[in-house]
């Protein structure tokens, strides 16, 4: 049986991503010709089409396909091996790069990053903020490691991938945002459907998502009349009497609250279930491994 090079599954999913072979060449830092030539010895080699030529890029054949969705598995034996070999040697050494969204940022990232440092000092660590889709892009395409995520109850999940790994570590809760003058009843979960003539207050795509799939399921279609990613600005809109909104316990967690606004327990089927995703088989690397401890630890902090 021929030997299939790690290289080359480098190089399949390079094209997969970048639709063309002149651009994984690029992202590979390769030549286009090199990046070509290994191709085309590795379809006469192993009696396969890998890759479809176009006029306007490259797509890969279900050959080139099945080859691809294992590349991100073997770069994480590869790691792992290496970082065993270097535990052999006494070394504590390896690198995880991390990605989450915003509101993590401030919240699961510092102990997660602090635990990392404390428990595995020799492990280089970096951090990237983005938000869900593009952190778990970040994985397929190997640029992080681990992607701290979440997804909303009443919204079409991100689809589903077999090269990726999804762990729940908990519930985020929502709570709606008003004026103290709306007079809702404390102890008990906020009535959307009381706010279906007011002004509201969107956030990043999946959130705005995930506002008007809740509005929806309480009767009305929401006027969304301003948009902000930042929580500290949606909660001064709220203050300005100009909005309403609904925002995550994590956000308002590190967010001053004025007099005159109140914060009023959502509905906890609306809660968002936050993950981490990694590449499947990603675990087996010792650095990995610990960044997910790190993670697991912070859990507490959510519902």
């Amino acid at each position: 049986m021929e030997t299939i090079e790690p290289q080359l599954l480098r190089v399949l999913l390079a094209v997969r991503d970048a639709g063309s072979i002149s651009r994984a060449a690029t992202a590979l830092g390769l030549s286009q010709p090199a990046v070509s030539q290994l191709l085309a010895r590795a379809e006469q080699r192993l009696g396969h089409d890998l890759v479809r030529r176009g006029g306007r890029g490259a797509t890969l054949t279900e050959s080139g396909r099945v080859l691809a969705e294992h590349a991100l598995h073997v770069e994480a034996a590869l790691a792992a091996a290496r970082e065993d070999l270097e535990a052999v040697g006494g070394l504590a050494r390896g690198r995880v790069r991390f990605a989450g969204f915003p509101s993590a940022s401030s919240t699961l990232v510092p102990p997660v990053l602090a635990t990392m440092a404390a428990s595995s000092p020799g492990v280089l660590t970096s951090y990237v903020e983005a938000e869900p889709p593009e952190a778990i892009g970040l994985v397929r395409r190997g640029e992080v490691d681990v992607a701290l995520t979440f997804s909303h109850a009443l919204q079409d999940d991100l689809a589903s991938d077999p090269t990726l790994t999804t762990r729940a570590l908990g519930r985020d809760p929502l709570a709606l945002v008003t004026t103290a003058a709306a007079g809702l009843p404390e102890g008990r979960d906020a009535d959307l459907a009381a706010f279906r003539d007011a002004r509201w207050i969107g956030g990043c795509p999946r959130c705005r998502g995930h506002l008007l799939a809740s509005c929806a399921a309480s009767g009305f279609t929401p006027e969304i009349v301003l948009e902000t990613d930042n929580a500290a600005a949606v909660v001064g809109l709220v203050a300005a009497g100009l909005g309403v909104a609904l925002l995550p316990r994590l956000a308002l967690s590190t967010t001053v609250v004025p007099p005159g606004v109140a914060v009023t327990p959502a509905d906890d089927a609306l809660a968002r279930r936050v993950e981490v995703v990694v590449a499947r088989g990603a675990d087996r690397v010792p650095s990995v491994r610990a960044a997910l401890d790190a993670v697991r630890g912070v859990a507490p902090l959510l519902a």
